[in-house]
C-alpha cells in the first residue's frame, strides 16, 4: 500500500478510510482494494501492463481489473468515461508488481500496444 503512486490516469490520490484500499479522483474515479480472493484458471479476458497480468471486465460504465497470479489480489474499479484502462494498469504496476508472480496469463496482449475489446460485441 505504501507504493502506491499519488497519480492514476491524471487523477491525484484521494484519501481514504478503509484498510487496504486506495482511491484517486474526487469524485473516486479509480479504486484499488488489496487482499481480494485470488483467482484461479479462467477464460475471463486478461492482459499485461509492464509485467503485471490483469483480468479485465466490463461492467457497464465501469470497469473492474483483477491481478492474476499473485497472492494477496489486487482489484481495481474504475469509471471507464474517466480513466483509460491502460493508463490505470500501467500506472499502478509498479505497486502490483511488488507482489511475486506466482502465475501467468497465457496468450495476453499487452495493454500498452492495444486497447481491452469490449465484451458488449
Amino acid at each position: 500500500m505504501v507504493a502506491l503512486p499519488e497519480t492514476v490516469a491524471g487523477f491525484d490520490r484521494a484519501r481514504t478510510d478503509a484498510q487496504s484500499t486506495g482511491a484517486w479522483g474526487d469524485p473516486a474515479a479509480v479504486v484499488l482494494r488489496c487482499g481480494v480472493d485470488v483467482p484461479g484458471p479462467t477464460t475471463e479476458h486478461c492482459v499485461n501492463a509492464n509485467g503485471v497480468d490483469w483480468i479485465a471486465m466490463e461492467e457497464g460504465e465501469n470497469w473492474r481489473l483483477t491481478s492474476y497470479g499473485r497472492d494477496p489480489a489486487v482489484e481495481v474499479l474504475f469509471d471507464a468515461s474517466r480513466a483509460a484502462s491502460s493508463s490505470v494498469m500501467v500506472d499502478l504496476a509498479s505497486a502490483v508488481e511488488r507482489i511475486p508472480a506466482e502465475r501467468e496469463c497465457t496468450a495476453q496482449p499487452d495493454a500498452t500496444q492495444a486497447p481491452i475489446p469490449s465484451t458488449n460485441g
